[in-house]
């Protein structure tokens, strides 16, 4: 119960905005009204009156279960990292090993009856593959490491009769080392085929003249589709020259920039009605950014004839359709700026943790069972293209 004289002395203080008592008599003022000090914080009896601290008695608290409490998320942290650090490594273990096992048991030995051999149950083949490869740093061999894939990829489909190669590169770097590719290329022909039949080839860019300007004269025999191993001597094998056209990531996004801008330039100009941009037209214009020149094939007389040159040496430009494959020779499916109006409608293919070391450093390797299992996967494919 608060008594009048105590609110009376209280109101007067406020009134004189605290000048009326000292800070001890509005203590002593308010202190019978004030409930209980608890006994945990009372103060202790060495303690001065004059600090204003109270210590509070502290509850004695478990080590271990702080512990826990505190270092639970790292524990747990570690686990996870652990036991997928184990997973992933075993997983790469186990991809190296059968790779080495498949190696050994499906080396092609540079020979392209092998080859031939390795892929002739499958149902059917490519017509234009393309693979994606990544430029390595200089302690995995650079740039002529990226040269000699290029030279294996090419050799393969040579073998088996693929006509036409794109390779991807995302830096551009092959584009300004075509004559020493050519020459590269040409040495591992010959070292499979032999001099007398090396196929003919030509490297391709776009916006770059194709090499050698000139088809080769001598263009090698190729062997036939058909399921037989022995094919009769009266029957006149295929000829086809390998074409490899080299990509890069100024042929992806920015060409889709350039026409764009090109046909909003000339839509604004009048030169072009926007009812005239459709599909057709934008396919056709971005397919021609990505087409190859092409001799007219050799046709043999008979069987026994040498190959001529033919009369009409004009070269007929071939629209290069869109890859039926395309290869991935990595860890995981990365197009890495690939030209994305090619790939609509391509079958793609990655070849994994297979395609590096188990160490990891040298993913990205081309190797010939990753080839072979992508050709199987096509060969396997269901093709639903929709109506």
């Amino acid at each position: 119960m608060v008594y009048s004289r105590d609110t009376e002395l209280y109101r007067r203080d406020v009134k004189s905005r605290g000048r009326e008592f000292t800070a001890e008599e509005r203590e002593t003022l308010l202190k019978p009204y004030l409930p209980p000090v608890p006994e945990l914080l009372a103060p202790s009896k060495g303690s001065s009156r004059r600090s204003g601290v109270r210590k509070v008695k502290k509850r004695r608290q478990k080590p271990i279960r702080s512990f826990l409490k505190s270092k639970l998320h790292v524990v747990l942290y570690f686990a996870v990292h652990l036991v997928f650090g184990i997973y992933l490594r075993l997983r790469q273990t186990y991809h190296a090993v059968i790779d080495r096992i498949l190696t050994l048991l499906y080396y092609h030995h540079r020979t392209p009856e092998l080859i031939q051999k390795d892929v002739k149950n499958l149902s059917r083949l490519p017509e234009h593959l393309s693979v994606v490869l990544t430029l390595k740093g200089e302690e995995d061999g650079g740039l002529e490491s990226l040269m000699e894939d290029v030279a294996e990829l090419s050799a393969w489909c040579a073998s088996i009769g693929i006509p036409l190669l794109s390779v991807y590169e995302k830096s551009g770097i092959l584009k300004s080392n075509m004559r020493s590719l050519h020459s590269l290329v040409f040495q591992r022909l010959s070292s499979y085929f032999g001099a007398s039949q090396t196929p003919s080839f030509r490297l391709h860019a776009p916006s770059y003249p194709s090499y050698p300007p000139s088809a080769t004269t001598t263009p090698a025999l190729l062997p036939t589709t058909s399921t037989e191993t022995t094919p009769s001597a009266t029957q006149p094998q295929r000829r086809r020259n390998i074409n490899v056209l080299l990509l890069s990531s100024t042929d992806g996004r920015d060409t889709l920039v350039d026409l764009t801008r090109t046909l909003a330039e000339m839509s604004q100009s009048h030169k072009l009605h926007p009812r005239d941009i459709t599909q057709d037209l934008i396919d056709a214009e971005l397919s021609a950014t990505t087409s190859i020149s092409v001799s007219p094939p050799y046709q043999p007389a008979s069987p026994t004839q040498m190959p001529t040159m033919p009369k009409n040496q004009e070269t007929i430009t071939t629209m290069s359709k869109e890859p039926d494959l395309l290869i991935i020779f990595g860890p995981y499916v990365k197009l890495d700026g690939y030209p994305p109006w090619q790939v609509r409608l391509t079958e793609i293919f990655c070849v994994g943790e297979s395609g590096g070391g188990n160490s990891g450093r040298s993913g990205g390797r081309v190797e010939y069972q990753g080839f072979l299992r992508g050709l199987g996967m096509f060969a396997a494919a269901e093709m639903r293209f929709g109506r």
